[in-house]
Formats: structure tokens, C-alpha cells, sequence
């Protein structure tokens, strides 16, 4: 019973006396959000040059374009992820290391021994 209670503190499972309300954590959405995502950006390139490949194949009936144009499409599906996932990391990354307050400058003052005259 108490691996059922460490999943509901989790997802946000409410016990009471009239039944069981469950309310989900941002976490929960933001993870689904976050496949959903990776999921979209992998297939549609993947997807788009595909339908390319079949319809130059079918215009000037060279079937074989459809196999590089998958390659490419996947490519680029893999730069997407990549692109989207370094974002993601780097977003995270300074509430993490100034220990979760989040507040970070995006450059630092650096003194060049530089004096204003009158």
C-alpha cells in the first residue's frame, strides 16, 4: 500500500471521505507536452519529404528519390529534436546550479580599468 501512496502524492491523487479527486501535478502535463512535441517534430519533416519523394517519383517516374528524401526527412527530424532538447536543457540549467530560485543574468559586468573623466 505504500508504493499506491508514493504514485498519488505524485500525480496528485486527493483521498477524502465522499471519493477520490485527482489532480494532476504541471509536471505530469508538462512531460506529456514535452513527447508530444518530440513526437511532431521527428515526423513531419519525416512525413513532408516522404510525400516529395513519392510525388517527384510519380512525376518523373524515379521511384528510387522517395528513399533519400526519407533520409533527409529524418535528418531533420533528428535536428529538430536536438535543437528543441538543447533548448530545453539550457533553459533548465541555470535555475538548477543558483539552487532553484532562477534568477541569473544573461552576462556579467566585467571591469576594464576604464575611468570616466569630467
Amino acid at each position: 500500500m505504500q508504493k499506491m501512496d508514493i504514485i498519488a502524492s505524485y500525480v496528485g491523487i486527493q483521498h477524502d471521505n465522499g471519493g477520490t479527486h485527482v489532480k494532476y501535478k504541471k509536471s505530469v502535463y508538462r512531460s506529456l507536452t514535452l513527447i508530444t512535441q518530440f513526437g511532431i517534430n521527428m515526423l513531419v519533416p519525416i512525413f513532408l519529404c516522404v510525400m516529395a519523394g513519392v510525388y517527384i517519383g510519380k512525376k518523373y517516374s524515379i521511384d528510387w528519390i522517395t528513399i533519400p528524401l526519407f533520409a533527409i526527412g529524418a535528418l531533420a527530424g533528428f535536428r529538430n529534436i536536438f535543437i528543441m532538447a538543447k533548448n530545453i536543457y539550457s533553459d533548465e540549467a541555470p535555475s538548477r546550479r543558483l539552487g532553484g530560485s532562477g534568477e541569473h543574468h544573461s552576462f556579467q559586468e566585467k571591469d576594464t580599468g576604464h575611468v570616466e573623466k569630467d
